[in-house]
């Protein structure tokens, strides 16, 4: 099974953030010009929270908060899960899941190193099941082909 690592590499290490005091507007405007749905929350280089487009809905729009009249940190999630290079995609699943999250920031040695969505953790294991799949077809076959040669 593949781990977050295999994940970074695939798709890069990229991560878009925003400060604290920046504007709801400001991080909506990332989001789009980036097309991610989340963004990472820092203050003074220190990870503090998490900016998604559920939390502009949930805690923006539906409170009629004006986003450029809101700050950043009135409603980002600041329960961050994060997980480890090494983490595989059974674990990360199971915190999308049970934490019904959908974003998870990757740190390494104290340093935010990326970032993966469920997507890309469902993609990972979409890959490992085909790659699975078309192993045992490639085992079965040459079995059938040993059965058959020694049939003549």
């Amino acid at each position: 099974m593949k781990n977050v690592r295999d994940i970074l590499r695939e798709k890069g290490t990229t991560v878009y953030s925003i400060g604290v005091r920046d504007s709801v507007f400001d991080a909506l405007k990332l989001m789009a010009d980036k097309n991610v749905g989340a963004l990472l929350v820092f203050e003074a280089d220190r990870l503090v929270g998490i900016i998604s487009e559920r939390d502009y809905c949930r805690k923006g729009v539906l409170q009629h908060r004006l986003s450029k009249e809101t700050l950043v940190r009135e409603i980002m999630s600041e329960e961050i899960k994060t997980v480890t290079p090494a983490a595989d995609l059974e674990q990360c699943m199971e915190l999308f899941t049970e934490k019904h999250i959908r974003h998870l920031p990757v740190i390494e040695n104290d340093r935010v190193v990326g970032i993966i969505s469920i997507g890309d953790a469902v993609k990972g294991v979409i890959d490992h099941h085909e790659a699975v799949i078309e192993q045992l077809e490639c085992y079965i076959k040459g079995q059938h082909a040993v059965g058959d040669k020694a049939k003549l």
